[in-house]
């Protein structure tokens, strides 16, 4: 079982686009899995139509949480506290909980033992079925951080999913930038593909993601999306990948029909047949000859 990652260094590359139009032209072919670890926007699912199956609770962080009954009212945890989430009022001690950052000082300062740690329900991670193939997706509830650690709880259980049910590929849509959660789901990938808009700053931002490959040992390879929107800087990104042995897979025209395929909820390969899925499909080959290569 192979595993592809799509990567890009901003939101807004069409990096899910990509990754549903790969879905939709591999699935054709072979048995696939899909994760979508872009959980603090995750949307791939918008084009996939799941149906869900599976629903599970993410624990990602503990958070005080102080006993009234036991408490003596000697202050000592709003001395200890860091983060300013210790509230006093007439006496009364308690927890602000988006001030709480769980380092537990308080916890272990507390002379009365009246300091409890309590897990904090941050989200969900969810197992559905597709006409593509299973998928696995999460959403992290607002104001919550931890999303690298539920990047790779998904990871893991699609990689297992995969594995047990002789999955051919794992396809991962992955977050942007070059964050935790992005190293998250590098992890255990074979290739990284980085989708990339011929743009000043999509280059440089191109620049930063193949730097976190290289720095992890993960094959990169890259794709500019919207192409001719700047053939001039399209050249420039392709010229800076073959001087380092990048390769480049294509080169993807814009065109409204995927903006056309995003209204109705499908990948561009299911609504376009003669602009943007021939090279798309051209990609997806040279993609699986690097993977076999891995």
């Amino acid at each position: 079982m192979k595993q592809l990652v799509v990567l890009s260094g901003k939101g807004g590359t069409g990096k899910t686009s990509v990754t549903a139009a790969f879905v939709d032209i591999a699935s054709k072919q072979s048995q696939i899995v899909i994760a979508d670890a872009d959980v603090d926007a995750a949307n791939l699912e918008l084009v996939l139509e799941p149906t869900l199956l599976e629903t599970n609770e993410y624990v990602g962080s503990q958070a005080a949480h102080i006993h009234q009954d036991l408490c003596t009212g000697c202050g000592r945890c709003l001395e200890v506290c860091r983060f300013d989430a210790l509230l006093e009022s007439d006496g009364v001690y308690s927890v602000d909980p988006l001030g709480c950052e769980g380092c537990a000082s308080c916890h272990y300062q507390c002379p009365a033992g009246a300091i409890e740690m309590a897990d904090c329900h941050t989200g969900q991670w969810y197992r559905s079925s597709s006409r593509f193939g299973t998928l696995f997706h999460a959403h992290l509830a607002a104001a919550q951080e931890s999303s690298g650690k539920l990047v790779s709880m998904l990871k893991q259980q699609s990689a297992l999913w995969a594995r047990e049910h002789g999955a051919d590929y794992l396809l991962v849509d992955g977050p942007p930038g070059i964050g935790c959660p992005v190293i998250a789901a590098c992890a255990g990938a074979d290739l990284a593909l980085v989708v990339v808009e011929p743009t000043v700053s999509g280059r440089h931002d191109m620049e930063r993601v193949l730097q976190l490959s290289g720095h992890f040992g993960l094959q990169p390879a890259v794709l500019v999306n919207k192409a001719d929107i700047n053939s001039e800087t399209a050249d420039e990104v392709v010229a800076y990948c073959e001087e380092r042995d990048v390769p480049v897979v294509g080169r993807v025209p814009f065109d409204p029909v995927v903006t056309r395929a995003m209204v109705q909820g499908l990948p561009v390969t299911a609504v376009d047949n003669d602009t943007i899925t021939p090279r798309l499909a051209n990609a997806w080959q040279d993609i699986k000859s690097l993977l076999d290569e891995t």
